[in-house]
């Protein structure tokens, strides 16, 4: 029974880091806002409990995400924004599973989740 014991938990250990890895790639989704739906779209990569990726800002331009970190299935990360002058930094929570990703942030207060959907 110990050996079975040991067994189980040397594969559930293995896992972890395969599960981890499903982040990688490009992920899509969109935000529901007052005025509409708005795309959006990530790319991550993880390396051990590292999250590295960028994400595309309202303009089109590459924003690199910072902060990066992953562990087993949740994932946080930060975006640095300006609009109009003015610099604010988001701050993602989120969990991943099988194909999809669900994410949380705030803006101006206002809390927003939304799920993200695995790109070919």
């Amino acid at each position: 029974m110990k050996r079975a014991s040991g067994f189980l938990l040397a594969l559930l250990l293995a896992t972890v880091p395969a599960f981890a890895a499903d982040v990688d790639g490009n992920w899509t989704g969109s935000i529901d806002t007052p005025n509409g739906p708005v795309m959006v779209s990530y790319t991550f990569k993880a390396s051990g409990t590292t999250l590295t990726g960028s994400t595309k800002g309202p303009d089109g331009s590459v924003i690199p995400i910072k902060d990066g970190t992953i562990d087993g299935s949740k994932i946080s990360f930060s975006i640095d924004l300006n609009f109009n002058g003015n610099s604010t930094t988001l701050k993602y929570t989120g969990t991943i599973s099988p194909g999809a990703i669900a994410l949380t942030t705030s803006f101006m207060d206002q809390p927003m989740s939304f799920t993200l959907k695995k790109g070919s």
